[in-house]
């Protein structure tokens, strides 16, 4: 106790007592940085870290907003060198990952999964992770709960979750409220196929491109910082990004939105197997053939282990001195290997004729 008492008086005897009693030196035995309320991460570059704040002036300069989808930590990765705005974690990766032929089926542990890798490897854009079907129709505190798991396990900064019902919009609302930035998305909802009758564009007739005006609208009063618009015409985009005061990022929906968003592996022409053409969009631009890139070198890697070509020395690196290769085929014969001692001394015969 006499120790403790020295130092407290020693701490004491050191401090400048102001109007606002010791903070003046406290401040000096602190880890908490001079320039923040609480203790936490260091605030990022605002050139390494794409957050709301960069988007919105992008926004108000009417420079276009970037969005791919990810779904990894390579893709994370890559998405990161390009200088991408936003990193989507997709509930697509139902079907450009797992092989479904909707994105119904993937849940709500499963994106975890995808969210985590990505977050890995996507250090600068902004990361929003899809609320999967039945993770946010019940009630706002499933919603709710949902969006807190995509932060908190996910490693998100945001989420998105498909617009329509009133019901989505309330829950949007009540995730705004919760503290959670979220992206609204309207027109064609994936989720939403079994009502619309599959993946068919909207916004085609007066009503229907009235409800995507509408919807849009709605989102953003729930607070939405921006509103995906999906296969719907041109115009009806246009006329939605003029009413709106938030930015409307397009997929399908013309050149005359906010930014666009294209999946990963549509814009890179990564699959050409017959599921994927099936669902492969119409409005996507494959600005790559890596499926065609990959098909090419694992046909070659398949030939050149068969032939024997691979692995020749090149790739052969790790070396065994004479004196050692010596005693491991004594060792080898002392213990009734003679077959398997042959055969070493055979690959280093082959070795040195190579």
């Amino acid at each position: 106790m006499v120790f403790f008492r020295s130092i407290s008086r020693g701490i004491s005897s050191s401090l400048s007592k102001t109007r606002y009693g010791y903070y003046r030196k406290l401040r000096f035995l602190s880890n908490i940085p001079e320039n923040t309320v609480y203790g936490g991460p260091k605030p990022q570059n605002p050139n390494q870290r794409i957050t709301l704040t960069t988007l919105r002036q992008k926004y108000k300069k009417g420079e276009a907003i970037t969005m791919v989808t990810g779904y990894d930590y390579p893709s994370g990765v890559h998405i990161d060198l390009a200088g991408i705005d936003i990193c989507l974690v997709g509930d697509s990766a139902s079907m450009v990952v797992h092989g479904h032929d909707t994105t119904l089926p993937i849940t709500i542990d499963e994106m975890l999964v995808h969210c985590r890798a990505v977050a890995r490897g996507a250090k600068r854009p902004l990361l929003v992770g899809d609320l999967p079907f039945g993770t946010y129709e019940s009630s706002t505190k499933q919603a709710v709960d949902t969006a807190v798991r995509v932060l908190k396990e996910g490693g998100m900064d945001a989420i998105k979750l498909e617009g329509g019902a009133p019901s989505r919009i309330t829950a949007a609302k009540a995730i705004v409220e919760a503290g959670i930035a979220v992206i609204g998305h309207v027109g064609l909802t994936p989720q939403a196929i079994s009502v619309l009758g599959g993946f068919r564009p909207q916004g085609r007739n007066i009503d229907s491109a009235v409800k995507v005006v509408e919807t849009a609208m709605a989102l953003q009063e729930a607070g939405c910082f921006s509103v995906v618009l999906e296969c719907v015409p041109a115009p009806v985009a246009a006329a939605t990004t003029s009413a709106l005061r938030i930015p409307t990022i397009g997929i399908g929906a013309g050149p005359f939105c906010s930014g666009q968003v294209l999946v990963y592996h549509d814009l890179l022409g990564m699959m050409q197997h017959p599921h994927h053409a099936k669902v492969t969009p119409k409005f996507c631009k494959q600005f790559g053939q890596v499926g065609d890139v990959i098909n090419k070198a694992l046909l070659e890697y398949k030939e050149e282990v068969t032939n024997g070509s691979f692995p020749g020395s090149a790739y052969s690196p790790y070396k065994i001195g004479a004196a050692d290769m010596d005693g491991f085929l004594n060792e080898l014969q002392k213990l009734g290997f003679n077959d398997a001692a042959s055969a070493a001394a055979a690959a280093v015969e082959k070795i040195q004729t190579s």
